[in-house]
């Protein structure tokens, strides 16, 4: 089935609104009242809008209003992380219908479980699956996929939950959690940022004029590709730089340096954190080291980019512990650079895949309606 291109129009600005009137409607599409009312009255009866009450104007008429109807259907964002995988499930006015979270190896059977919690009768539109790696075509050209095996077999494993003949969207999971930033968390307001993940590995989002920048490879961002140890001395080793600051160096680190009479040595970064906060003074320092190696990289970041801003996030980076020697070494090292910590903490990634979820669900009723649950 085929919208006109005024049912379009008017379904997209009636999914973003999540609830309208005829007049707010033609407002929004740039439409005149008649032509609303006709490109309704096709949603109506495709069931992609439904009526759901009436609202008192400043005249005192009453309206109609609507709503996204039972045909317009949901969409899925899969976080597949590092520990975890986080899958909600949305209509395409972006309310959450399901959530669900699991293990890395229990990422199939999270997926399934959301899926079944989805509306019966509604139709699943798009998929996006949120990855920490490069993207690349299929050899046939038919979709996308991870380009390494750092998420090959864990999507490959996932992918087996999918309804076949949905389209399923790929994107590098920094670049998700750094649109949620952008649209719902610390850089709200802010067009040009620099969202830097630390955590088990090291990556960076680059929103510039309020979109992500990819690269010609789709590889913007692999900072953990920056040559690392550069001097005469020492030659750099391939993503030597993700070694040196992912949580995993942090903690042998620790252990390296520990001594028997301050106590178990902490054998996570909470751990580590918590013991900094409570005035510990070894693993004061080690934080303090930790927060110069991310500045450090910061003004990397800002050496090239100039964002002006720079959220940290990760299961390490988004401590607040960091920011003040992360600032301290920037300013050192660089020009004014504006830095604070990441507000969504764990859920960005999810809540960022799902906004681009929604995004290509529209785009699949809009276009072709041909997506089947």
């Amino acid at each position: 089935m085929d919208l006109s291109e005024s049912a379009r129009a008017v379904f997209a600005v009636l999914a973003a609104a999540g609830t309208a009137t005829r007049p707010q409607l033609a407002a929004g599409a740039g439409l005149s009242k008649p032509t609303v009312s006709t490109a309704v009255a096709e949603l109506e009866a495709a069931d992609l809008a439904a009526h759901s009450g009436t609202a008192s104007g400043a005249t005192g008429r009453s309206a109609a209003v609507y709503r996204l109807g039972p045909a317009s259907g949901a969409v899925l964002a899969v976080d597949l992380g590092p520990a975890q995988t986080q899958v909600r499930g949305c209509a395409l006015d972006g309310a959450l219908l399901a959530t669900g979270t699991g293990t890395r190896a229990e990422a199939a059977d999270t997926v399934r479980k959301v899926l079944d919690a989805l509306p019966v009768n509604a139709p699943l539109r798009a998929v996006v699956v949120a990855v920490g790696d490069v993207t690349t075509r299929d050899r046939d050209g038919s979709g996308m996929r991870p380009a390494t095996a750092k998420a090959g077999p864990v999507f490959d494993a996932m992918a087996v939950a999918l309804p076949p003949g949905v389209p399923v969207h790929l994107e590098n999971n920094v670049n998700c959690a750094a649109l949620a930033e952008l649209h719902e968390g610390a850089a709200r307001g802010r067009q040009t940022f620099g969202y830097l993940r630390i955590g088990v590995g090291i990556g960076l989002g680059i929103v510039v004029g309020g979109q992500v920048l990819r690269g010609a490879n789709g590889a913007a961002g692999e900072v953990a590709r920056l040559p690392y140890p550069w001097d005469e001395n020492r030659e750099p080793r391939h993503e030597a730089l993700e070694e040196h600051i992912g949580v995993r160096s942090l903690l042998r680190r620790t252990a390296e340096v520990w001594q028997d009479a301050d106590g178990p040595c902490p054998d996570t970064a909470e751990r580590l954190f918590a013991l900094a906060g409570q005035g510990h003074a070894a693993t004061g320092a080690l934080v303090g080291r930790h927060a110069a190696d991310i500045g450090r990289l910061a003004a990397a970041v800002a050496a090239v980019l100039d964002p002006g801003l720079i959220v940290l996030g990760g299961a390490v980076g988004s401590n607040p512990q960091l920011v003040p020697g992360v600032r301290a070494e920037l300013a050192r090292l660089s020009w004014p650079t504006e830095v604070v910590s990441a507000a969504l903490a764990d859920s960005g990634t999810v809540v960022g895949a799902a906004r681009l979820a929604v995004a290509r669900g529209i785009q699949t009723v809009t276009g072709a309606l041909q997506a089947k649950h």
